[in-house]
């Protein structure tokens, strides 16, 4: 295979960014920026994520079977970044963010687009980033969005032209 080929295919899938947060409840909070995001069923409404198998946020989803999807807007470039780290508590706040716990337990960032609260129905084991498969039990848009709400999401492509995945 064309390795470059490969890579440039695959880098035109288009990629919303997200904050996936979770909280085992013992004092272990995890925040993590996540582009591999799809809804794949309306009923019950399901959604599909990536997560990386050596992030602490995985062990959390893993070991609870909860967590919070936080979609960021285009305002939010900062935040994404913020989260490509690992994510610390302090003064209550998560990596900066101010935050409040949803009905699951997980983070919501307050400055949030919108966020879904998930429970996990499966996990498939293949690559590094293990597929989480989960139900959407609880969802949040503290207001109003004007317009398409797929456009006010914010998109890897909006990071800079030197920010990419796939490949």
């Amino acid at each position: 295979m064309d390795a470059d080929a490969k890579k440039t295919a695959l880098r035109m899938i288009p990629y919303g960014i997200y904050v996936l947060t979770a909280d085992d409840g013992k004092g272990n909070v995890a925040a993590a920026t996540v582009n591999w995001v799809t809804q794949s069923a309306f009923a019950p409404p399901l959604v599909v994520v990536g997560v990386k198998t050596d992030s602490h946020g995985y062990a959390i989803v893993k070991e609870t079977k909860t967590f919070t999807l936080n979609m960021l807007g285009k305002e939010h470039k900062g935040m994404a970044f913020t989260f490509f780290k690992p994510a610390a508590l302090a003064d209550g706040k998560l990596s900066g963010q101010a935050f409040h716990k949803g009905a699951n337990g997980a983070p919501i960032l307050d400055a949030a687009l919108a966020s879904v609260e998930c429970k996990v129905t499966s996990i498939v084991e293949q690559g590094d980033h293990h597929i989480v498969v989960a139900e959407v039990t609880e969802a949040h848009v503290p207001n109003p969005i004007s317009g398409r709400p797929d456009v006010a999401i914010l998109e890897m492509k909006d990071l800079g032209e030197n920010v990419f995945y796939g490949g």
